[in-house]
């Protein structure tokens, strides 16, 4: 066996608890294999823990402590790495952080605002100022950051789940920001269609009466665990993962889309909207 080096104490907290747990896993000589034998989880989940790219469960950090003899460590330690996981998120927000990277699809709607996965730090920071009025400039500043950190899963070709939004027409004429910011934020979604790393379709502000005027919705499928759907409120956030909810949230999503303009118009309005901001010519 190659000679282990010193585990970095600096890394970050999921960082280092997985190099911490694949120290202690190949001191006792084990295969990932066998660390799991007696739970319900596979190898591969095991070893994106010990890369620092998953949380561990609760339980399968019992089953850890109890085959590796480890009076506890991991299951003391799995809050520290949520917690650092979630830096900047509502904690009703961490099953979703780990479900949009290990995403095959998502698929959203939101009707109030430009979802956090598409925001220009200068939206997220509007949007986080408004929503906690009393904030430090340094907690609005952690928070608008996180919303920049989860924005890296299109940047990563390989991994970049298919991602689908609606949005109402009437988010591109309601401008939170300055008008060349409100250009800047229409032109990060209009590259990431360009670039074929999303998909926008655009809801016609004169469209009627539609399947989906309660609510928002981020549907999530995966390609080795059941599809999920994460809805929010003002304070508040819902994961389901009941099958029968996820499927009417599909067919309402399904309905939407149907009502929603075609990808290429809706391409052309959010250029349209973004050079209107330029040249000030915004519309009421």
């Amino acid at each position: 066996m190659a000679p282990r080096k010193d585990i970095d104490g600096s890394a970050g907290v999921p960082t280092f608890y997985g190099k911490e747990l694949r120290w202690k896993r190949e001191e006792a000589g084990l295969t990932l294999q066998q660390l799991v034998e007696g739970s319900f989880y596979g190898p591969s989940h095991l070893s994106e823990i010990e890369r620092g790219e998953r949380r561990m469960p609760a339980e399968l950090a019992e089953h850890v402590d109890r085959v590796l003899k480890t009076d506890g460590f991991f299951t003391r330690r799995c809050e520290d790495v949520r917690k650092a996981r979630r830096r900047g998120h509502a904690r009703y927000f961490e099953r979703v952080l780990e479900a949009e990277k290990h995403a095959k699809t998502i698929e959203e709607w939101s009707p109030t605002l430009i979802p956090g996965l598409l925001q220009t730090e200068a939206y997220a920071r509007a949007v986080v100022r408004a929503t906690h009025p009393l904030a430090l400039d340094e907690e609005v500043e952690e928070k608008a950051s996180a919303r920049m950190l989860r924005a890296r899963l299109f940047e990563d070709d390989h991994k970049t789940p298919m991602y689908w939004s609606i949005l109402p027409e009437t988010l591109l004429r309601q401008p939170i920001l300055l008008p060349a910011e409100m250009a800047e934020q229409l032109d990060r979604i209009a590259a990431l269609a360009k670039r074929r790393r999303i998909v926008p379709q655009i809801l016609p502000w004169n469209c009627g009466a539609h399947p989906f005027m309660l609510g928002t919705a981020k549907i999530m499928t995966f390609p080795d665990a059941p599809p999920l759907v994460y809805t929010e409120a003002l304070h508040s956030g819902d994961t389901l993962d009941d099958p029968a909810l996820v499927e009417e949230y599909r067919r309402s999503y399904d309905l939407l889309r149907a009502a929603a303009l075609p990808p290429e118009a809706s391409l052309a309005l959010i250029e349209e909207a973004a050079e209107d901001y330029r040249n000030g010519k915004q519309q009421d």
